[in-house]
């Protein structure tokens, strides 16, 4: 047997012990995209949503909230079950295999939009840059491709890298961000605009729509879970940094909203957004700072949808490699590369991107609003669906043995956010229109969630073909690194595979071996 060396990772798993409580943070952070947010979601939302969007700090905080109390049953499962397919393996040990499955095709395609539509506002975020430095405007696919170009590269190789990268980016934009709003709450002589600080502005119609949009500000937070197999201390890590992001967007965010509102504001903050959309915050750190504070934003902005890009691909990559690995999807997406990487899931997850670039220049839509706005919108939509999906997964993982957990952790808090959880998600269903800016008769209105609908339901019923026609592949979904011993037989942990795993013999060197059937 050829003994590995002793930082190649495991056949069939991914590197663990590499990610600390920073890295984790930065790549977590960095799919919440601070100046992506601010700049695209925020600069837009305001237009897309009218006047309820003054509530748009007071909607930031309550979401907040919510995902806080959230977060103490979702740690507290990540400790009992460390999985790279968070949502699926949850819902498979709590819910059910086959509702498991229906998790993992909700989980895919919330991501894969959610990476994509990044692509459509990469061009408006460079081709600024490229028109001041070389007097041309390139087109949006040009850059948008180069970003892919970079993007596919930085995802076959180490997590570890990729972090150091989104640590540089994020802590520069954060830092943008945070100077930006002093100076918009500080420069205004009528002073800050109180009124977007209180709860009545939440009163509105569409206050459904700004609700989404917080959560799509808060998408990100949830895949501290996703690397609970490649950190070191995950009981630890994980907690504390999933805690941290919930702090640092809510704050953030709804500070931004608070100070965009006071810098143009509140009687003119809706009819600047329709005007200038992601620019409006350029336009504003212009008037106040000059340009060369807005141009330092220019360059972050790009660097922001790139570090998203970055990370939300590295998710999807992992959500591939967690069905492969248990052979829910094609066996080859289970397995890495020398540097631990989910090879196979990054490149598929690449060559869906460049397929999106093709097919919206092909049909000629709008990158920003047609694809960014509107593929951004739809994937939080499935991100909120699968954390309530995953709040009813606790409660059932926990309901027959607390594991040691306290009370709260286990039963009160799972069961207090699905019913918080529900009922946002029932708002922004019901509001998903005027969410993303279209008419009631559009198509997108209901066609979005049903396609959701179609997706989770399909995979439930590829759960119960499973455990019809393949019962070695449903015995083994959700276990995890486990699952890479090979697959059991039903009712057995005994490992039936003809692929060679690596395996880990106690107090051991780490060896190749082969499990006869």
């Amino acid at each position: 047997m050829r003994r590995l060396r002793p930082d190649e990772p495991l056949a069939g798993a991914l590197a663990g012990g590499r990610l600390g409580v920073g890295p984790v943070a930065f790549f977590v952070l960095a799919a919440a995209a601070p100046l992506t947010v601010v700049a695209g979601v925020l600069g837009t939302s305001f237009g897309v949503t009218g006047a309820v969007s003054l509530g748009l700090p007071v909607a930031f905080a309550l979401v907040g909230v919510v995902l806080t109390v959230f977060a103490t049953g979702y740690v507290a499962m990540s400790r009992h079950l460390p999985h790279a397919g968070a949502f699926y393996a949850y819902a498979g040990h709590g819910l059910g295999r086959p509702l498991g499955v229906g998790a993992a095709w909700v989980s895919l395609v919330s991501y894969n939009l959610l990476q994509t539509a990044l692509y459509g506002v990469v061009g408006a975020a460079v081709g600024p840059l490229v028109q001041d430095a070389a007097g041309v405007t390139p087109p949006w696919w040009a850059v948008a491709l180069a970003a892919w170009a970079l993007v596919a590269a930085l995802g076959v190789l180490r997590i570890d890298l990729n972090t150091t990268v989104l640590a540089v980016l994020l802590v520069a934009e954060v830092v943008l961000v945070v100077v930006y709003d002093v100076v918009w709450l500080a420069g205004p002589g009528h002073g800050p605009a109180w009124s977007m600080l209180s709860p009545g502005a939440l009163r509105a119609p569409g206050a459904g729509g700004v609700l989404a949009i917080c959560v799509l500000g808060f998408v990100g937070f949830e895949s501290t879970v996703v690397l609970a197999e490649e950190v070191v201390r995950p009981r630890v890590t994980i907690p504390r940094t999933t805690y941290l992001a919930i702090g640092v967007i809510g704050v953030l965010y709804g500070v931004s909203a608070w100070a965009m509102g006071t810098a143009a504001g509140t009687d003119r903050i809706v009819e600047a957004s329709r005007e200038q959309g992601p620019d409006l915050v350029f336009a504003l750190a212009r008037a106040r700072l000059g340009d060369g504070a807005a141009t330092a934003g220019h360059v972050l902005f790009a660097t922001s949808v790139v570090a998203a890009m970055i990370s939300f691909h590295a998710t999807t990559a992992r959500y591939a490699f967690a069905l492969g690995r248990e052979r829910v999807l094609p066996a080859v997406f289970g397995r890495t590369s020398r540097s631990g990487s989910p090879r196979a899931g990054s490149v598929a997850q690449s060559l869906l991107g460049l397929g999106v670039i093709v097919l919206v220049l092909a049909c000629g839509w709008d990158p920003v609003l047609g694809l960014f706005y509107v593929g951004g919108v739809s994937g939080a939509l499935g991100v909120l669906f699968l954390l309530v999906v995953a709040a009813a997964s606790v409660v059932g993982f926990f309901a027959r043995d607390r594991r040691g957990e306290p009370w709260w952790h286990c039963r009160l808090a799972p069961a207090l956010s699905v019913a918080t959880l529900g009922a946002m998600l029932a708002l922004v269903v019901g509001n998903f229109a005027g969410l993303l800016g279209v008419p009631e008769s559009s198509p997108l209105r209901w066609g979005v969630p049903i396609a959701y609908l179609v997706a989770g339901t399909t995979g439930c019923g590829y759960g119960l073909v499973l455990r019809v026609l393949r019962p070695q592949v449903y015995a083994v979904i959700g276990r995890g690194a486990k699952a890479a011993l090979g697959t059991a037989a039903p009712g057995t942990d005994r490992p039936r595979n003809r692929s060679p795993y690596a395996t880990l013999e106690p107090n051991g060197p780490l060896t190749e071996a082969r499990w006869e059937r």
